[in-house]
């Protein structure tokens, strides 16, 4: 679908808004997966199989907006496609194989993780391969303040990202049904420190395209992160009490949230 800059910026005020109304809804409304899963969902399948059909679509919507862009080669462009890639092919293909346990995902929320990241997917490859201007992209964007601060954020975001996703797997050992409270890393700060890197990540991504684009996404991460992030807080409050209170642990954002 080829859209003039001005459809394109209006599909980027739709998104905008509607990231808004579910920021509001999921401080209402808990997402039924993972820690909060729930039959009222519907009907449920393997979460690991749920994870790659939900997450692989963006990967290839961006890889053929890339490989079919008269600006394949261009060597700004390839960066960001690479940045970009590099967090979803972990995310597609890696991630759900490490997963422990035998939990399961609503098919509805897994359809509405698929249809945000073809729209998501399309959004920052359209912009950056094909409506960006032709002038702005080139090697010496490297240079710049935007792409440098950018891109140490989200090297710093995908790192604590991993690093607390390596956390939570591991708080169990085999057998272990016993529920724990994470305490490494930037859990010393946070319930939600998985979260926290990943909102570092997209943070760090809108900065380094410097485009509206990527405040969307920066946006919607944060609309569904942040309020997840708080029912986990008050999930672990009630968990853990005592020793919950004695961290005084944040949210999802150290010492602020």
């Amino acid at each position: 679908m080829h859209l003039s800059l001005e459809n394109f910026n209006f599909l980027l005020f739709i998104m905008g808004v509607v990231g808004l109304v579910v920021f509001v809804c999921l401080y209402f409304v808990e997402a039924g997966y993972g820690k909060m899963i729930s039959e009222k969902w519907g009907p449920a399948i393997n979460n690991k199989a749920a994870w790659v059909v939900m997450e692989c679509p963006v990967f290839f919507v961006m890889l053929y907006l890339w490989a079919t862009s008269e600006r394949t080669w261009e060597i700004a462009p390839l960066v960001m496609f690479l940045i970009f890639q590099t967090h979803y092919f972990q995310r597609s293909f890696i991630f759900p194989m490490l997963l422990k346990g035998k939990s399961k995902m609503p098919i509805f929320i897994m359809l509405m993780g698929v249809t945000f990241n073809l729209i998501n997917g399309y959004i920052q490859g359209y912009w950056i391969f094909y409506l960006s201007p032709a002038d702005m992209y080139t090697i010496d964007w490297f240079l710049t303040p935007m792409f440098i601060i950018g891109t140490c954020i989200f090297i710093a975001g995908i790192c604590i990202n991993l690093h607390s996703d390596h956390v939570i797997r591991n708080l169990r050992k085999p057998g272990d049904t016993k529920h724990y409270l994470p305490k490494d890393g930037m859990y010393k700060y946070v319930c939600s420190a998985n979260y926290f890197g990943e909102i570092l990540e997209w943070l760090g991504w809108a900065i380094l395209t410097w485009s509206w684009a990527g405040l969307v996404f920066f946006w919607w991460t944060c609309a569904n992160l942040v309020p997840r992030a708080n029912a986990i807080y008050k999930k672990y409050k009630e968990e853990f009490a005592d020793e919950f209170d004695e961290k005084r642990l944040k949210r999802v954002i150290p010492f602020i949230y």
